[in-house]
């Protein structure tokens, strides 16, 4: 996807692994968001940290030193994001060096071209990437930004230079405290020094005088590969690099003596000299590489204990134990280079050749961005934690600007997150282990967040925080989640092992909301909302139907007597359709001695639905009537899908201004709205959007879903707001990896590892006539499907895919049962 213009202002695409942290390329080339240091911050920078070209000419004469970067644009000042904020060490570098020339963006994450048009008599481009193999959580955890420079002589001269990369040694920064130039509280006694391995030249960068257990402790490296390499390791001002720049490349300034000066560090900064016949091309590669091992509970934990924040409870880092330091890592990766490379393209191109319709490819993509953000991590014994999402301008109001929002593992948030559990499902099934070894009480529920060090007490009888109470959908989507990880692979195994923990959380729902067994829960229900529902809802209704239907299936997997289940879904499905269906959606129905304060009532809830689209996902069929489902689906576009949002009240957050369009929480188109409605109703979630978007595209509402879908991207088009970075409570917000389901209804791909088998059943949007291509993800690996009227061809990418049995398009493809591994595709007569 190609980003121009006023596109470019927010566009900052985050640049590293799983739970590594990560470095944003800006829409000018720039980096910012410097996220490396175990903490969240978009307002982070790391100044001095920046690419450069010295370009010479020897007649007609030509001497020209150029910031590797397009010209600077303005911020467009966006309600609660700071992806258009220009850092002040960035400006001042734009008040040093004339930037080379405006920049184009061509991006499908993880990769990014910069093209940049200049007035030199040279062609220049940047392409970076961090590597990302689904199904390969080591290869996809690495602590790097790899990039290569494509310079091409256009001219009718030879042409000779330098390109050169500078960073700052920021080892023993918090990531949070202000850094002027090279001054900072937490800085001295930091070291540069050159290496050579090979063709490739590196800048180590190293805090000696720290401690190991320090918080700021690491390293980082810096390094190109050059046959002849320059190196100026200690400098402090830019102006001292460009003066470097400026001189003979045999120049080798007097070396800065020793560690940096207590509240300084260093600069260092590489060289890669070129010369160009006219007509020639040349590329150089750079690498940025980290390593900080010391995770600590530095951050406010829900509950009642406050004496978390600020503590020495080590985490650590499952990137950081996999290699001792960033050298390795350097080492490491350069070896793998191509084929990592090779990956991480293969990945882009299959969504961006795809069937998929207009920008759906790339927009999908990006959506791998949220669980690779600082929102997640691993922690040194491979627990995986995530956090709702990254502290920021949209939380200041209430938790501050710069860490985790609302930790750790919120299970009704991440209800709506699919992302991790396709490409990395092993890493989601640490979750479920979490929830059932580590949070789930003696009597069963499950708190909806996690303490850590997970060793700590639990939320047990305790008020927690956003609701207060367990939440119950989060507990209701534990057993959709246990479902969907054994379909993902976990194995019969795995689920004998589990089936004992969801028994007792089911008794304990069941117990506590419907002990007559009705089928129909009632009482005080906590949910996402972060208040407690009430009443007869489908919000909490479709997901505990869902979740019977899932219960029903385990149990049958195991050999075990499911019939209970099976009655109490059909009592409660007939039940909640009765009660709340209007003929038009379905509404919220109260007691009488319960007040509709923070309820909708009459209102119509953008996902009152949202069981359903759990069920789709796992082939549990319907859970109320298929045209009622349809009709109210309908008119939750109609009613709630706001176009233009000029004169409208905001009570909260602004999600969506001026001319957006966006799908509101909750409406009342007959009016009924209580004087105290649901929070939130009057906000526009992108995690919502793609979950009744894609519900919509699995009901075969077509245009009703790309109404949603184009609707959420024209808003993160990049001119107000990161294609990278959904906003919610906070940056990178988890729930919006709902998106991968947009992916799977638009390909009607299901996947069930206990069978082996793949179904592709594409809408007439995701096709072209009788062929379509498309990617898809199955739990040992990731491949292209690409089907013609004669052929289908099933292409493994990385991993293999265990293929025992194939539907397309609604018919049985007889197949024997094979491994489809790399290089050797599964080709299947259709004739």
């Amino acid at each position: 996807m190609h980003y121009t213009g006023d596109k470019l202002t927010h566009f900052a695409l985050p640049l590293g692994g799983l739970g590594t942290g990560t470095v944003a390329l800006a829409g000018n080339g720039a980096l910012r968001q410097w996220q490396l240091h175990n903490i969240g911050n978009h307002e982070g920078h790391v100044p001095d940290s920046f690419f450069a070209l010295r370009l010479s000419q020897v007649e007609p004469p030509l001497d020209e030193i150029r910031l590797l970067q397009g010209p600077l644009r303005e911020p467009s000042n966006t309600p609660l994001v700071t992806d258009d904020a220009v850092p002040a060490g960035e400006r001042r570098l734009h008040e040093l060096l004339r930037p080379v020339g405006e920049a184009t963006v061509s991006a499908v994450y993880p990769r990014a071209r910069v093209d940049y048009a200049t007035d030199l008599p040279l062609d220049i481009s940047m392409e970076v990437f961090n590597p990302l193999v689904p199904a390969d959580a080591v290869a996809s955890s690495q602590p790097v930004a790899a990039f290569t420079f494509t310079l091409h002589n256009t001219g009718e001269f030879a042409l000779h230079g330098v390109l050169a990369g500078a960073l700052q040694n920021s080892v023993g920064w918090d990531g949070v405290t202000p850094i002027d130039g090279v001054s900072c509280t937490l800085y001295g006694g930091n070291t540069n020094r050159v290496r050579q391995s090979g063709k490739w030249a590196s800048l180590i960068m190293e805090n000696t005088a720290l401690a190991a257990d320090h918080p700021g402790a690491g390293q980082l490296v810096l390094s190109t590969e050059s046959s002849a390499p320059l190196s100026y390791p200690q400098w402090s001002t830019p102006e001292q690099f460009i003066t470097y720049l400026a001189g003979r490349p045999t120049r080798r300034p007097f070396p800065a003596d020793g560690p940096s000066a207590p509240g300084t560090t260093w600069n260092g900064g590489l060289g890669a000299p070129f010369r160009l016949e006219p007509g020639e091309t040349a590329q150089v590669r750079f690498l940025i590489a980290w390593h900080f091992p010391n995770r600590f509970v530095d951050f406010q934990q829900f509950g009642p204990r406050r004496d978390y924040g600020h503590s020495r409870f080590w985490l650590g880092n499952a990137y950081t134990r996999r290699t001792p330091d960033a050298v390795a890592v350097t080492e490491s990766f350069i070896a793998r280079w191509p084929e990592l490379d090779t990956h991480t393209t293969a990945w882009a191109d299959a969504f961006e050749s795809s069937s998929l319709p207009g920008e759906a490819g790339s927009r999908l993509a990006a959506l791998v961005a949220d669980v690779r953000s600082p929102t997640v991590f691993q922690t040194a014994d491979d627990t995986v934690l995530g956090f709702e999402g990254v502290l920021g301008a949209s939380t200041g109001m209430w938790g501050g600007r710069y860490g985790g929002s609302c930790p750790l593992n919120c299970t009704h948030v991440w209800n709506y997150e699919q992302t991790l559990s396709r490409l990395f499902p092993s890493l989601e099934r640490n979750m479920r282990d979490t929830e059932y070894d580590v949070m789930q009480a003696p009597d069963g529920y499950i708190p909806h967040r996690v303490i850590a060090p997970t060793y700590h007490r639990q939320l047990w009888d305790m008020m927690i925080g956003g609701p207060e109470e367990p939440a119950l959908d989060g507990m209701l989507g534990n057993v959709l989640k246990t479902y969907r990880e054994v379909r993902q692979g976990a194995g019969l195994e795995w689920l004998n092992q589990r089936w004992p923990n969801v028994q007792r959380l089911l008794t304990h729902i069941r117990t506590k909301w419907d002990s007559d067994n009705t089928g129909v829960l009632r009482g005080i229900q906590p949910s996402t909302h972060d208040i407690d529902l009430c009443g007869v809802n489908t919000f909490m209704g479709t997901l505990w139907l869902a979740a019977l239907r899932a219960a029903e299936e385990m149990a049958l997997l195991l050999g075990e007597d499911a019939k209970d289940y099976r009655v109490l879904f059909e009592a409660g499905s007939k039940a909640y359709d009765e009660l709340l269906f209007t003929g038009e959606y379905y509404l919220q129905v109260l007691s009488p001695d319960e007040k509709p304060d923070f309820q909708w009532g009459d209102g119509c809830l953008a996902d009152q639905l949202i069981g359903q689209w759990w069920a789709h996902q796992l082939d549990l069929g319907y859970v109320l009537p298929e045209d009622h489902v349809k009709t109210a689906l309908r008119n939750v576009v109609r009613h709630n899908l706001r176009k233009g949002f000029e004169g409208f009240d905001h009570p909260y957050r602004v999600f969506a201004d001026g001319n957006d369009t966006g799908l509101l929480m909750c409406t009342w188109p007959h009016g009924g709205r209580p004087d105290i409605p649901t929070r939130y109703c009057d906000e526009v979630w992108t995690g919502s959007e793609y979950q009744v978007a894609a519900h919509c595209l699995y009901e075969g509402l077509v245009d009703e879903g790309f109404q949603i879908l184009q609707g959420l991207w024209d808003r993160y088009d990049g001119s107000r707001r990161n294609p990278f970075n959904p906003i919610e409570c906070g940056d990178h917000y988890i729930r919006n990896a709902a998106g991968w389901t947009v992916l799977e209804a638009l390909a009607g791909f299901r996947y069930d590892a206990l069978s082996g088998t793949l179904t592709f059943a594409p809408l007439d949007v995701a096709r072209s006539a009788d062929a379509w291509q498309l990617p898809f993800v199955a739990g040992t690996g990731w491949g292209v499907a690409t089907s013609t009227p004669d052929s289908i061809t099933l292409t493994c990418q990385a991993g293999h895919l265990d293929v025992k049995a194939l539907h397309v398009d609604g018919s049985v493809v007889p197949v024997d049962a094979a491994v489809v591994v790399p290089g050797k595709p599964l080709v299947i007569d259709r004739t």
